[in-house]
């Protein structure tokens, strides 16, 4: 069992950054290296939507909304993932959650349903 802990969250002005960080406890770093790990945010009222993802082998996907924004990454060693989100704006604000999938694959999921691991959440309000 893996378990997926994201924090960093918080309140910050428009234009402001923050980083997230999610570590996954439960997998050693040989293991949690062969993972993807994917961002995720969900806005009051809304569907969840796909914020970044990262695999394996380091290469990474963005949503069109944060792209050029925000940066994904990963410390294997640390079995963590950071989500470094720059030039804040209201409309990110969200519960940003990060997900892991076990599936050995190139292929960045875009689709909640293929990650196996969810954290709880963290929330990111950003002001005007």
């Amino acid at each position: 069992q893996v378990y997926v802990v994201e924090s960093g969250g918080g309140l910050v002005q428009a234009g402001g950054s923050l980083r997230l960080s999610c570590t996954a406890s439960g997998a050693s770093g040989n293991t949690f290296r062969n993972y993807n790990v994917g961002w995720f945010r969900q806005a009051p009222g809304k569907e969840r939507e796909f914020v970044a993802g990262i695999n394996w082998n380091g290469d990474s996907t963005y949503a069109t909304s944060v792209k050029g924004r925000f940066t994904i990454s990963r410390d294997n060693a640390k079995t963590t993932s950071y989500l470094q989100m720059n030039s804040l704006d209201p409309e990110d604000t969200a519960v940003y959650y990060c997900a892991v999938e076990r599936r050995y694959t190139r292929t960045i999921a875009t689709d909640g349903s293929q990650y196996d691991y969810w954290g709880q959440g963290t929330q990111v309000t950003v002001s005007s």
